[in-house]
């Protein structure tokens, strides 16, 4: 299996879980404007003053869409349903 990549972005402060639900918004709207085969997309939060949106690409697809989306940080992936 490939290696996938979390691409992640940090949102800080009162409304950070709302700002991170939208930006997921966003990101799944740019998988369908350049048609990419990316299902896997979210949002969840930290703690009450920081949240995170993300995307899972393959490692292929990382470096293009880490210079074009630009975001805070990345982290290996590790599907927990496939995990023992």
């Amino acid at each position: 299996m490939e290696r996938q990549i979390k691409l992640i972005w940090d949102f800080r402060g009162e409304g950070a879980l709302k700002t991170a639900e939208h930006h997921e918004i966003h990101l799944k709207e740019y998988i369908v404007i350049e048609k990419l085969p990316i299902s896997k997309t979210g949002f969840s939060a930290i703690n009450e003053s920081h949240a995170i949106a993300f995307i899972v690409v393959n490692d292929e697809q990382m470096i293009a869409l880490r210079d074009i989306l630009k975001p805070h940080r990345g982290e290996l992936y590790e599907d927990k349903k496939n995990t023992p």
